[in-house]
């Protein structure tokens, strides 16, 4: 197994990756939003690799604080397939992402994961990798106000 920068050629493979994840979405919808990821010179993705096949994948965003005079990554989105769990890919894929944050001078690296039940595994991996549980993540979707902009502006 070998974590590497990921290739537009992975994006079919990450479909179901990300439909595990729990964000269900399209081959072209996917090939969009990378196109976008990729042209944002912050944001930075990494596969693992197994027998020639993607069974992993860590998306990364390096940003600025307000708080303190530093920079943090984000893990902005991290998944094993299911049937390679427990076998260190997790392990060896938050090693890389957190050797690319220090190669970006970054001074933290945070995620958020959901409070659902089928993330308490997760959860626990986090810990266990040493990231400490510190803050409540809040979420509202704009969807609907983007929906009537666009009503108005055609009015």
């Amino acid at each position: 197994m070998k974590v590497r920068e990921f290739q537009t050629e992975d994006i079919p493979q990450l479909v179901h990756l990300m439909d595990q994840l729990g964000y269900p979405t399209s081959l072209e919808r996917l090939e969009s939003r990378f196109s976008n990821i990729q042209s944002q010179p912050n944001y930075h993705t990494l596969v693992a690799e197994l027998n020639n096949k993607v069974v992993g994948m860590v998306g990364l965003c390096h940003n600025l604080f307000y708080e303190y005079d530093s920079s943090y990554v984000r893990i902005v989105a991290f998944i094993v397939d299911t049937d390679h769990r427990r076998k260190g890919i997790g392990e060896k894929l938050m090693n890389d992402a957190e050797k690319w944050a220090i190669e970006q001078e970054a001074t933290h690296i945070m995620l958020n994961s959901g409070n659902r039940e089928e993330r308490k595994v997760a959860h626990k991996f986090y810990l266990n990798m040493g990231y400490k549980n510190k803050s409540t993540g809040f979420s509202k979707s704009l969807d609907n106000q983007i929906i009537k902009k666009e009503k108005d502006l055609k009015i």
